[in-house]
């Protein structure tokens, strides 16, 4: 009767294959702890083989003693050159990722726009604050167009900017004029193909 590798033992590494997991339990089972460790370098000279484009990374002989490790199940007594890593050490999740969750009134401004624009009410007076509202007022204008792509009233930014400013920045339309975005047109693939003669 054949024997199929779903009826064997499951591997721990399959990308180092059934053979190199039998080598590393012969390795194992050898009760010289000396010839053990040279059994164990060979292996890992094998294992190197098997992922030659690897060799570039600094890590990747420390990688191949950890995989040795975990595929004779941390019952490997040799004396590893390095430190490797700890069963403890498999299952260890990552501290979840704290998000700010701040409301956002316009979504489609984002929040990068409301610290702007509080920055700019934080400057004092002069050029360099009317060039970055001016600078803020078209960048909105721009975003609005994307979700917009009809059309956006200057008067619609100016009510948006007042309101995130709490009415500290007021931009007179009469005055104050946003530049006019243009769609890019889209990439023509009519490119004519030159004949050969």
């Amino acid at each position: 009767m054949l024997t199929y590798n779903t009826h064997l033992k499951r591997l721990k590494l399959p990308e180092y294959g059934r053979n190199i997991q039998q080598m590393v339990d012969y390795c194992v089972g050898i009760p010289d702890r000396e010839e053990r460790t040279v059994c164990a370098y060979s292996i890992i000279a094998s294992m190197g083989n098997l992922f030659p484009e690897l060799r570039d990374n600094p890590d990747y002989t420390h990688q191949l003693w950890d995989h040795l490790a975990i595929m004779s199940d941390f019952q490997l007594d040799i004396d590893y050159p390095c430190e490797v890593i700890r069963p403890e050490n498999l299952v260890s999740r990552p501290e979840p990722i704290k998000y700010s969750l701040s409301r956002i009134d316009y979504r489609h401004y984002g929040k990068h726009i409301e610290d702007m624009i509080r920055k700019a009410c934080e400057m004092e007076e002069g050029e360099e604050k009317d060039a970055l509202i001016r600078f803020i007022a078209n960048h909105m204008k721009k975003l609005m167009l994307a979700v917009n792509p009809d059309g956006v009233d200057d008067i619609k930014i100016f009510k948006d900017l007042a309101y995130y400013s709490h009415g500290a920045i007021r931009l007179n339309p009469a005055t104050c004029k946003l530049r006019e975005f243009v769609a890019a047109p889209a990439p023509s693939n009519n490119s004519k193909k030159k004949k050969k003669k």
